[in-house]
């Protein structure tokens, strides 16, 4: 349809060309058109088409004959390119303004580029265009910049990712990730449950936070695996404290990826049976991302656990744009108020007037509201004064493993 040489052959003139040219140093270049299958949707598979020839003939104009080009697959191409002849200031400037038109339709494409510096020249051409589209990811978020290259830091990214990735399965087995209980307590400073928070113990890194690992999993779906973990963990605990610790519940997280790989009122529901607990002891934590899409279906979902005696939670309260229009109708038995309407509070009254009035609108709903985040004794105490019912912070205790919770119980108590 393009022209242009298709993957494997264009990868096998690559592989010929690399050899024959052993003292010239190319660049490889990976381009993708972000959302394009909006461009169909919206104007027709024709238009599309005819887009794609487009963008075939843009690359012919700006190659010589020393480069090989060709169509990957879908709205990807990839180029082979001596790396005097890449000049990032034109193509900036031609991807700034691309607009195809056929007459009668005209629409801007947003084109990226990732760009590979081949130095392992016997490496697989198909490793090369991966380097090159794995850079892509940090360009996609900048609106001026339509080139990005596949450096050391993003390199050093890729070995990490792929190295956790693998050691997922075994640190499940092993319990390498296991919960750290962080206390919730009312507003008489008792502890009333706990929230369960994964952490990486690993054998060579030693502790992770989970900023070196959630992200990831999140963007992969891996995170379903940890979740499915830290729910058998959870239920394993309150299993363990009938008759020494009745009154306490935990928390647990549900990521947005959960309700598309799994039916999660069925796993949770068989978890509380296997383990014999009170459904209201397992509190289930949702955050706002998760009702973003299919709502409905959403909310249908948050009915049943409800329904099966689940207490639900939204988590983050306030960090998005659509938590109020979303609160009218979400099935939720707790709002957990984002920390950031916590910073600068002492000194500036917005925060705490924000607050003040979620407590408020929580309390009028019959929602229980719990604050997290909370660090000091002035903001437990103006948060108590507010009406607020739950607390959840540093002020009282860091996320702990479980003997320590224990300890802190006690000492508590």
């Amino acid at each position: 349809m393009t022209g242009l040489y298709a993957r494997h052959y264009m990868f096998e003139n690559i592989r010929n060309m690399l050899d024959s040219n052993p003292d010239t140093e190319y660049f490889t270049v990976f381009l993708d058109v972000k959302n394009f299958k909006i461009v169909n949707d919206i104007f027709g598979s024709d238009f599309g088409d005819f887009a794609l020839c487009q963008i075939a003939n843009w690359i012919k104009d700006n190659v010589s004959e020393k480069c090989v080009y060709g169509r990957i697959a879908g709205d990807t191409f990839g180029v082979m390119v001596p790396s005097d002849e890449f000049d990032a200031d034109k193509l900036e400037e031609d991807l700034a303004n691309f607009v195809v038109t056929d007459g009668i339709v005209s629409h801007q494409l947003h084109i990226y580029l990732g760009v590979y510096a081949v130095r392992d020249r016997e490496a697989d051409v198909s490793v090369m265009f991966d380097r090159a589209h794995f850079a892509i990811s940090s360009a996609t978020d900048e609106y001026n910049t339509h080139i990005a290259f596949y450096d050391d830091k993003l390199r050093e990214k890729v070995m990490w990712d792929q190295k956790i990735s693998s050691n997922l399965h075994e640190a499940i087995e092993t319990m390498q990730i296991r919960p750290y209980l962080q206390p919730i307590t009312d507003n008489n400073g008792k502890v009333v449950g706990a929230e369960a928070l994964a952490r990486w113990i690993h054998p060579e890194y030693g502790f992770m936070p989970p900023y070196k690992f959630i992200p990831l999993f999140e963007n992969n779906g891996m995170i379903v695996d940890v979740d499915r973990h830290m729910w058998r963990c959870a239920c394993e605990l309150l299993s363990e404290w009938k008759g020494k610790h009745d009154d306490l519940f935990i928390s647990v997280n549900i990521s947005p990826m959960d309700f598309y790989y799994i039916n999660v009122v069925s796993e949770i529901s068989k978890l509380v049976k296997e383990y014999d607990i009170e459904p209201r002891k397992l509190r289930l934590e949702i955050t706002e991302t998760v009702m973003m899409n299919d709502a409905g279906d959403r909310m249908k979902t948050l009915d049943e656990f409800r329904k099966l005696g689940f207490i639900v939670e939204m988590d983050d309260f306030g960090s998005g744009y659509s938590s109020l229009n979303l609160l009218k109708d979400m099935p939720v038995d707790v709002l957990k108020i984002d920390m950031k309407f916590l910073s600068d509070s002492e000194e500036n009254e917005k925060p705490m007037t924000i607050l003040k009035n979620i407590v408020k609108l929580s309390e009028e709903l019959k929602i229980v509201s719990l604050t997290e985040g909370v660090e000091t004794e002035q903001q437990y105490m103006q948060l108590s004064e507010m009406g607020c019912k739950l607390f959840q912070g540093y002020y009282f205790s860091k996320p702990l493993p479980e003997n320590e919770f224990e300890e802190y119980l006690k000492k508590s108590a």
